[in-house]
């Protein structure tokens, strides 16, 4: 579920902006996606560790006056790469099913880290989450608005009477993936097409179980 393109035009993960805000087009629109994509490359051939405002200077063009007075530091830098992935026109699946659309939800996001070329700049700035606070900060951003798009996957089931109208969403595709980001970024285990189906099949025995009605609503 992580939306982004493999290629750094549109990039993973970004932060300046509140989510889905608007950018202005044009040189400022240029400049900003020109740093955006040598910090993707950076991330991808290098990780946070090696990677340098003088690097992104010499791949976006932009001379490094320049991106410290706007950025003020390789922490902006990232996080405005952040930013920007979150500004793109993802959207959760619609199968008809709320087993469907969670399943669907759950291999996206396998699949998304399942090439090591695509997964290598979204890696890293999950990495670059635990060395930095305001790349943390970002990459929460980021998730918290990705998982509010997915509110309607809920939505949709309620609809269909497939789940009980006080489901908190944000709760039950937060355990949908959690399994999947164990898996792939702390055990270090193998995360294929049946281990998303499990975490999602779980998730939804719960969810139709009450695990995740809201609190409030059910007092």
């Amino acid at each position: 579920m992580t939306g982004q393109r493999s290629a750094p035009e549109a990039g993973p993960p970004e932060p300046p902006l509140a989510p889905g805000t608007r950018r202005p087009g044009g040189r400022t629109a240029r400049t900003r996606a020109a740093v955006r994509d040598a910090v993707l490359t950076g991330l991808a051939e290098h990780g946070y560790p090696g990677l340098t405002v003088e690097y992104v200077a010499e791949h976006s063009g932009i001379h490094k006056t320049t991106l410290y007075r706007r950025w003020g530091n390789l922490e902006g830098l990232v996080a405005d790469a952040l930013e920007l992935a979150g500004e793109d026109s993802w959207a959760p699946p619609d199968t008809g099913s709320v087993e469907g659309d969670l399943r669907a939800l759950a291999r996206m996001t396998a699949a998304s880290f399942e090439d090591p070329t695509a997964a290598a700049a979204p890696t890293a700035f999950i990495a670059a989450a635990f060395q930095s606070e305001r790349a943390a900060k970002a990459l929460n951003a980021f998730y918290t608005e990705r998982f509010a798009r997915c509110e309607v996957v809920v939505a949709r089931a309620v609809a269909r009477h497939e789940l009980d109208r006080r489901t908190d969403a944000g709760a039950l595709v937060r355990a949908v993936v959690s399994p999947l980001f164990l898996g792939l970024f702390i055990t270090r285990e193998s995360v294929d097409g049946a281990s998303a189906d499990r975490s999602a099949d779980a998730a939804l025995a719960a969810a139709r179980a009450g695990v995740f009605n809201s609190p409030a609503e059910s007092a």
